[in-house]
């Protein structure tokens, strides 16, 4: 049987633009542009990340990511002839994420509160609630509980000054929050012990949200 031409002609054309058409064009792995991506990945991360997760996330082997994390912090550090930032790259539970300077913590926490709303949105207040009654607690416990992404009224709290970093788990990275004095202040109790007790209400997340909606 004889192949129709027209098909056989487009196979053709199809073949040699796939053989002639340009690969995608590899990330640029030297030192300078490894170093740049990362510094975009670490200004959003809310949580401390592995070699491995940041290799991952700009697409660099694992030893160039190693490197290019050193230069930073000596960056950072003034140790290249710069001056020193008010911020710093720190390891912290096997993972590496910008803070701010301890020396500057009263700074910028000045700033912020003068620069927040008076009002805690509905959401925050939620947020709030849950973290106070089953802390110390993570984002994705909450997140689990409020069965929404809570990341931003996280950073909200703790610009605030209502709830803190209570401690990293050294095996996952992941951070456990805690409320402060602060909120003890502003709701006029001397104790998270004179708060309503409605704990055993609420799940603690780890089972998702399978079971039965309490009402």
């Amino acid at each position: 049987m004889t192949a129709d031409p027209t098909t056989a002609d487009r196979d053709t054309t199809v073949d040699t633009a796939a053989a002639t058409a340009p690969a995608a064009a590899p990330r640029p792995s030297d030192a300078a542009s490894v170093a740049r991506r990362l510094e975009a990945i670490l200004l959003v991360v809310d949580e401390p990340q592995s070699l491995v997760s940041l290799a991952a996330a700009v697409a660099a082997p694992v030893p160039a990511v190693r490197q290019a994390v050193a230069a930073l912090v000596a960056d950072y550090d003034g140790e290249t002839g710069g001056p020193r930032r008010g911020f710093e790259l720190r390891e912290v539970g096997g993972g590496w994420r910008l803070y701010v300077r301890e020396e500057y913590d009263d700074v910028v926490g000045e700033f912020v509160n003068t620069q927040a709303p008076s009002r805690l949105s509905q959401a925050a207040l939620e947020t709030l609630a849950v973290i106070a009654y089953k802390q110390p607690v993570t984002r994705g416990q909450v997140a689990s509980i409020r069965a929404v992404n809570v990341d931003s009224v996280v950073r909200t709290l703790l610009a605030r000054g209502l709830i803190a970093e209570v401690f990293t788990d050294p095996d996952t990275g992941a951070i456990h929050y805690g409320t402060t004095d602060q909120l003890l202040v502003h709701l006029g109790i001397n104790s998270l012990d004179e708060l309503p007790h409605i704990s055993p209400l609420l799940d603690d997340g780890s089972d998702g949200f399978d079971g039965e909606v309490l009402k």
